[in-house]
């Protein structure tokens, strides 16, 4: 380590260690990592090269790279994660929101009519993403985001006040659609939008240490298939859509032959649509309850 305790030399430091890790993108995250560490904005950290770091600052830094070379993802250490444009923050006791499943949230809104007040259930709510999105679009909707964790639920409440959002949702804990039925809402609901669990348990021990080590178990695999928590919603979502009212999921890479059999077999939707993501991967499922 330098003798010359500057941000230049922190940041050399840095950028060293984290690709001795193994971290791919070590220059622009020992950046990312460097700035939380001083408090400062990371596009200040050029022209403030030679400034003096304290040995109490150089000692949290070390502590910020010693966990992203242990391979704890960057977003958990510094708390954040950008979703549709608006900050999330995220804690180990939820997913990190995806790219992807910003196509979830496209294909929810392009489902939704927005002439009339609708009824929006969030299933497996997690950081609140997708909840909190839809809630700062749709000013006129009702939103109830579920989740079967506690600690889920205070981090989703947290980004709904952060996005001043926080009293047009309604949080229920429990598994899927089960806190619905206590609700009164049968046969009620317009959209049903889920980012389920869906790897399947095979692959977890071939997962990135990021996510295999960090991210919660139990909201990436789904089963033995990888299909079963979309099974679980297809069969629970027949009870609360209004005729015609549409689910949305996110599935994962492969999964889109499997799904359309199931929904085939089960005989209760129609109007069957896949959307593709960017890397061409069949991602979104659309259907709609039989009128």
């Amino acid at each position: 380590m330098a003798e010359s305790k500057t941000i230049e030399t922190l940041l050399a430091w840095a950028r060293q260690a984290l690709g001795q890790a193994g971290v791919e993108n070590a220059a622009q995250e020992s950046i990312w990592l460097m700035a939380h560490a001083l408090g400062l904005a990371s596009h200040h950290l050029a022209s403030k090269a030679e400034q003096p770091v304290s040995d109490d600052m150089w000692a949290r830094a070390e502590s910020l790279v010693s966990r992203r070379s242990a391979h704890e993802p960057l977003q958990y250490i510094l708390g954040t994660q950008e979703f549709c444009g608006l900050e999330f923050h995220v804690t180990p006791a939820v997913l990190i929101p995806r790219p992807e499943t910003e196509l979830l949230v496209q294909e929810a809104l392009r489902v939704v009519d927005f002439a009339k007040e609708t009824m929006l259930v969030d299933v497996g709510t997690g950081s609140g993403c997708v909840a909190v999105t839809l809630a700062t679009i749709l000013s006129n909707a009702r939103i109830i985001a579920v989740d079967r964790s506690p600690e889920a639920l205070v981090v989703a409440k947290s980004n709904a006040e952060r996005h001043g959002v926080v009293d047009r949702i309604e949080w229920m804990e429990g598994d899927l659609l089960s806190p619905l039925r206590e609700r009164g809402v049968t046969g009620m609901v317009d959209v049903i939008v889920s980012n389920p669990p869906y790897i399947a348990e095979a692959e977890w021990a071939g997962l990135q240490p990021e996510v295999r080590e960090f991210e919660p178990r139990a909201a990436l695999v789904g089963g033995p298939k990888g299909t079963e928590v979309h099974e679980r919603l297809l069969r629970e979502s027949v009870d609360f859509l209004v005729p015609g009212g549409s689910l949305v999921m996110e599935i994962g890479q492969g999964q889109w032959p499997a799904m359309q059999e199931m929904i085939r077999n089960l005989g209760s939707y129609e109007a069957l649509q896949v959307v593709k993501d960017e890397a061409g991967i069949e991602r979104i499922v659309i259907v709609q309850r039989k009128e």
